[in-house]
């Protein structure tokens, strides 16, 4: 079996900018650079086109028969100079175009007319050719807003039955640039070129599914055009937040290394706690305490020794464990009895630094009101209680819905999903973990999440950076597990390969 590469970039291989971008800033850093450095609006067309050209050979050497799909915006306008070069360099090209050819105006009529000057013919888009090797998507691009329709729809759905590959220039049309939503249908591209600002929708919602391999280039935009705008969002992951988590000294003792205690396990429940306790472990807390439901706890650290139980059949059991411990993380498998509802209210009172998940957040979303020092880590349908929406609503605008939680509750929200999103207290910005993939779609990945975030928090981090940092290395922690598959992965594979990462080891088995 193939194996990915440990903490895999994105797939182009290349090194990405961690800036995020919304649609409508990037078309305000494209007029900047055209009106107040001089740079031609054709000229940036024209190296967008070329880029998209190089990535399209390097990817795919071996394509000879090029069909590109044209609309008529300057999403088209590109897709007229890839067809352009790929003419002059021997290939065989076809232009299909939807719109009327008299609606295009601008750069992307001059790139028409270049095409055509060239000897390049266009043809209306009655149908796909079955003999292609690859097509250029280059209908839509950024700017669309409301769903797909007619024969736009109609091109997009025989576009994703063919079997050829699909390059999308800038984003695969039919996603929405900010949120990642399907409008109506969209292009499945193979890969995706993406130019001058990355938007925040190739990384959430539906993006990384659409998007394929993703490729960028700023185009040479001068470097002060960026000054101009703050981003909307950044992109993260484990290779830039390692180097949050310091080397230890030689003279730390476990006491310097913090004190977590994991609060759940109703009966039937143990496994979560249990998950979430050994995770903090792997993730370099000095101790960590379970306190979890007298059923089990005299047999849940068998296997695992390291681990500190206490049974806890009232809240007031949970007083002198709460007064060592640091950090609290409470929700993996608290169940929403009047056992799991005591010990929310009694931890929710405390100062410590908290960790919310699980049925603690249900709980919150019951009695909903701010605190000052917690990270909360709902999943989408836990996010749509907490603020009485539906979970479509949530996944619709995964930045907006994070936002909406960090206003209301406060703290730092870890939106989880595909592209999980920290959403912490201005000035910074929201964040979208890049790393992960579908294999951690699985049973208790959430609590192995919430054991590291609240070990890093033990550890020293403040809230925001402990949650950034725990969301890339639980992300990157589960590519390690991928490389033997991502089907069958389980929880405790992610917790296997922490503590490699978090040393910064790269070549150990997973």
């Amino acid at each position: 079996m193939r194996r990915a590469r440990l903490n895999r970039p994105l797939p182009d291989g290349g090194r990405l900018p961690h800036a995020l971008y919304r649609a409508e800033q990037v078309r305000r850093l494209d007029r900047l650079a055209i009106e107040r450095f001089g740079v031609p609006g054709i000229e940036l067309m024209n190296r967008a086109g070329a880029v998209a050209y190089r990535v399209l050979r390097a990817r795919w050497p071996n394509a000879r028969r090029l069909t590109i799909l044209a609309g008529t915006g300057n999403n088209g306008g590109d897709g007229y100079v890839v067809a352009r070069l790929a003419r002059a360099d021997g290939l065989d090209v076809r232009l299909l175009q939807l719109g009327e050819v008299d609606r295009v105006r601008g750069e992307a009529a001059l790139s028409l007319a270049a095409y055509r000057d060239a000897g390049g013919i266009i043809e209306d888009c009655l149908g796909l050719p079955r003999e292609t090797d690859l097509y250029v998507d280059a209908l839509l691009g950024t700017g669309l807003e409301r769903p797909v329709a007619g024969r736009w729809a109609g091109a997009i759905t025989a576009l994703n039955a063919q079997r050829a590959p699909v390059l999308a220039l800038d984003i695969p049309s039919g996603l929405h640039a900010d949120t990642g939503r399907v409008l109506g249908v969209a292009v499945r591209a193979s890969a995706t070129v993406s130019f001058i600002g990355l938007k925040p929708g190739l990384f959430v919602g539906a993006g990384a599914e659409y998007r394929g391999e993703l490729h960028f280039s700023a185009l040479d935009v001068p470097a002060q055009v960026y000054a101009s705008e703050i981003p909307a969002a950044a992109r993260i992951d484990w290779a830039r937040e390692s180097r949050l988590l310091a080397p230890r000294s030689r003279m730390a003792h476990k006491g310097d290394c913090g004190h977590v205690l994991v609060v759940g396990g109703a009966p039937g429940m143990s496994g979560a706690v249990r998950l979430a306790g050994e995770s903090a472990l792997r993730a370099g807390a000095g101790l960590v305490t379970i306190a979890t439901h007298p059923r089990h706890a005299d047999w849940l650290n068998l296997d695992r020794p390291e681990l500190m139980v206490s049974a806890v059949a009232h809240p007031d059991d949970l007083e002198a464990l709460i007064e060592r411990a640091d950090v609290i993380a409470i929700g993996p498998g608290l169940g929403r009895t009047d056992w799991g509802r005591g010990l929310w209210a009694r931890v929710r009172t405390r100062p410590h630094p908290l960790v919310v998940d699980a049925d603690a957040l249900n709980l919150l979303a019951e009695s909903p009101g701010p605190g000052p020092d917690w990270v909360l880590t709902p999943h989408p349908g836990e996010a749509a209680r907490l603020l009485g929406v539906t979970t479509a609503e949530i996944e619709s605008d995964r930045l907006a819905g994070a936002q909406r939680l960090q206003t209301r509750f406060g703290g730092v929200v870890v939106l989880k999903g595909a592209g999980s999103i920290v959403h912490g207290p201005a000035p910074r910005v929201p964040a979208v973990c890049s790393d992960g993939n579908p294999g951690m779609a699985t049973a208790g990945a959430g609590d192995v999440l919430t054991g590291v975030i609240a070990a890093l928090r033990a550890q020293g981090l403040e809230a925001e950076d402990a949650a950034r940092a725990g969301v890339c290395l639980h992300a990157a922690a589960g590519d390690h597990a991928a490389r033997a598959g991502e089907r069958g992965l389980i929880a405790t594979d992610i917790i296997a390969s922490l503590r490699a990462l978090s040393n910064g080891l790269t070549e150990v088995d997973p």
